[in-house]
C-alpha cells in the first residue's frame, strides 16, 4: 500500500515508517502537527508531541519525501477513550490534514503510526482513517519495549532526548543524549521505579536526526537551550528548545524514492513542504454519517414473536418479514433460549419466502437495509440500541459482495451508536435464495448489562488480526466472552455458534 507517515520527530515514527517498508508497503508521504505558535515549544495534548518542532520541517529534505504539516487550532475537548467526532478537538486537525493529503496524493490508502501502547491515541488515530478511507498501520502496537529500544538502535535510528519528565532523569544530565547512550540507565530506571523504556508514560520524548530512510542527508543539531518546565525535586521535567541545526549531506546513497517507485504526482512534490490551511468546513459537516433510514417496505407485512423460558427475566426476540401475497406467517427457532443468562436476549430478522419478482428487483444492499432498519426498530421497542448488542451473524447470498454489505452496515453500526465499542462479528456466505429468503439474513445477540468490555484494533499490527471492518475481535459481559470470526464462505451451521461464545 501507499503510505503516508504521521511523523512527530520521535524515534517511534521513525521506527514505524522502517516497519512499515519491511512489510512490503511505500512511504510516499509524512504528515505532521506543529503548535500553532513557533514560539511554542510543547502544547498540553493527549495526542501529539511536538518538542522539537522547528527541525521536523528538515525531514522532506532528508528523505525527499513531501511533506504535509498543519498548526494545531483544536484542544482536547473529547477525552473519554473511545473518540467521536467533536468540533474543535485536536483530532480534527488531523483529519483535515490527512484528508489534504488524499487529496493531493490519491494513491495514499494507508497511515502509519508510532502508537506503542496508548489506546488513546490509536483509537483516535483509526477514527480519522475510518472516516477517511485508509487504513491504519501500528506496527509497534502491543510489543515490547525493551526489545523495540534493542531493535530502533540496532536498525541504525540516531535519536536524543528532548523532552524528559520521570524519576531518575535530569534535564541537566539527560537532555540531548543519544538513546544508545542512555539505553542501560533507562532500563535500570526500569527496574528502580518502573519506567516505560520507550517513554510510553511520558518519561521522555525523542527527536530523531539521521536514520536508514534518511537518504539524502542527516541532521545535526549545533546548539539548543534547556528550559525547565518544573523543578521537581522528585521529577523535575525539561525540555530542549533547538537554536541551531544544519543538514549534512549524504552521498553514494541509492534513493528509495526513485521515479520507478512513485507516481507523478508525487514526484512533483518531492522534499517539498506543504502547509495546510484550516477549512471553513465544520467537522459535523466533514463527517455527516450517513442516512440510515430504509426505505418503506411497502409490500412486506411483519410479525415479531417474544417467548419467553421458564425463567421469566429471560426474552428472546424473533422476527420474520413475509411477502404480503403469501399465506401465512413464518417463525425462526429460538436459539439460546435457555443456555444465556437472563440479560441475554437473541433477534432474529430476515425476508421469508420471497417471490421471485421480489428477488429480481432486490439487491443486497437494500435487502440488509431493511433487515437492519427492522432489527433497529426491534431494539428501540423494548429500549435497547445498537450499544447492547454483542454479536451479530451475518448471512449473505454472496461473499463477492462482503464490501457491499459493509457500506450497508457501517450507516447503522457506527462507533458513535456504540460508545462501548462496536458488536463483534461472523459473516457466512449461505445460499439463501435458494432456501427461500432475501438476500441478507442476520442474528443479533443483545444485553442490558452496562459492564461490556470490548477489544477492537483496527490497525493493522504484529500483535492481533486486525478488524479493520465495522466489527470488533472480542465483546465480554458478565462470564461471556463472544469473539470476532473472520467471514467464512461456508454454512457451518451449529459449529459456528458454538464456538463463539465461551464461559468464564
Amino acid at each position: 500500500m501507499k503510505v503516508v507517515a504521521l511523523v512527530s520527530g520521535g524515534k517511534d515514527s521513525c521506527y514505524a515508517m522502517m516497519k512499515s517498508i519491511h512489510y512490503g508497503h511505500q512511504i510516499v508521504a509524512l504528515a505532521n502537527l506543529l503548535p500553532a505558535d513557533d514560539a511554542v515549544d510543547e502544547l498540553d495534548s493527549y495526542m501529539y508531541q511536538t518538542v522539537g518542532h522547528q527541525i521536523i520541517v528538515s525531514y522532506a529534505e532528508c528523505m525527499g519525501l513531501p511533506l504535509f504539516r498543519k498548526r494545531i487550532r483544536g484542544s482536547t475537548r473529547h477525552q473519554e477513550l473511545g473518540y467521536r467526532t467533536t468540533q474543535g478537538d485536536e483530532v480534527e486537525d488531523m483529519f483535515i490534514l490527512l484528508r489534504e493529503v488524499k487529496k493531493q496524493i490519491p494513491e495514499v490508502t494507508a497511515v502509519s503510526s508510532g502508537a506503542i501502547a496508548s489506546d488513546y491515541q490509536r483509537l483516535r488515530v483509526e477514527s480519522v482513517c475510518s472516516r477517511l478511507g485508509l487504513v491504519s498501520l501500528a506496527y509497534l502496537w502491543k510489543q515490547d519495549q525493551s526489545l523495540l529500544l534493542q531493535e530502533m538502535i540496532a536498525n541504525g535510528i540516531l535519536t536524543v532526548t528532548v523532552k524528559v519528565a520521570a524519576m531518575g532523569l535530569d534535564p541537566a544530565k539527560h537532555l540531548g543524549k543519544e538513546i544508545a547512550f542512555l539505553n542501560d540507565y533507562l532500563h535500570k530506571l526500569k527496574e528502580l521505579y518502573g519506567i516505560n523504556v520507550c517513554g510510553e508514560g511520558g518519561e521522555y520524548e525523542t527527536l530523531t536526526l539521521d536514520c536508514p530512510l534518511f537518504i539524502n542527508a542527516r541532521i545535526v543539531l549545533d546548539d539548543y537551550q534547556v528550559v525547565m518546565h518544573s523543578s521537581d525535586s522528585i521529577a523535575p521535567v525539561g525540555i530542549l528548545h533547538p537554536l541551531k541545526f544544519h543538514l549534512e549531506k549524504k552521498v553514494d546513497v541509492q534513493s528509495s524514492t526513485s521515479p520507478d517507485n512513485i507516481s507523478e504526482t508525487s514526484i512533483q512534490k518531492l522534499g517539498t513542504v506543504i502547509e495546510v490551511e484550516d477549512t471553513l468546513e465544520r467537522c459535523e459537516d466533514t463527517c455527516k454519517p450517513s442516512d440510515c433510514s430504509a426505505d418503506p417496505i411497502d409490500d412486506l407485512a411483519h410479525k415479531f414473536n417474544i417467548s419467553r423460558t421458564n425463567n421469566k427475566r429471560t426474552l428472546t426476540l424473533s422476527c420474520s418479514l413475509q411477502d404480503s401475497c403469501n399465506g401465512g406467517l413464518h417463525y425462526f427457532p429460538l436459539l439460546f433460549s435457555d443456555y444465556f443468562s437472563a440479560s441475554l436476549y437473541l433477534c432474529i430478522v430476515s425476508f421469508l419466502d420471497i417471490d421471485l419478482s421480489y428477488l429480481l428487483r432486490a439487491d443486497l444492499r437494500e435487502d440488509l437495509k431493511n433487515v437492519l432498519a427492522k432489527i433497529e426498530s426491534l431494539l428501540a421497542g423494548f429500549g435497547f440500541g445498537w450499544e447492547n448488542v454483542l454479536y451479530i451473524h451475518l448471512y449473505i447470498d454472496d461473499m463477492n459482495k462482503f464490501s457491499e454489505a459493509n457500506e450497508t452496515y457501517v450507516k447503522f453500526i457506527t462507533q458513535e451508536r456504540c460508545p462501548f465499542g462496536v458488536p463483534s462479528r461472523s459473516t457466512v456466505e449461505m445460499p439463501l435464495v435458494e432456501m427461500g429468503f432475501s438476500k441478507a439474513y442476520m442474528e443479533v445477540l443483545v444485553s442490558n448489562n452496562k459492564d461490556k468490555r470490548v477489544l477492537h484494533v483496527q490497525s493493522i499490527s504484529s500483535w492481533a488480526p486486525s478488524c479493520i471492518g465495522p466489527y470488533s475481535q472480542v465483546n465480554q459481559t458478565s462470564c461471556h466472552v463472544f469473539c470476532f470470526l473472520s467471514h467464512c464462505e461456508n454454512w457451518l451451521g451449529p459449529q459456528l455458534r458454538a464456538i463463539y461464545s465461551m464461559q468464564c
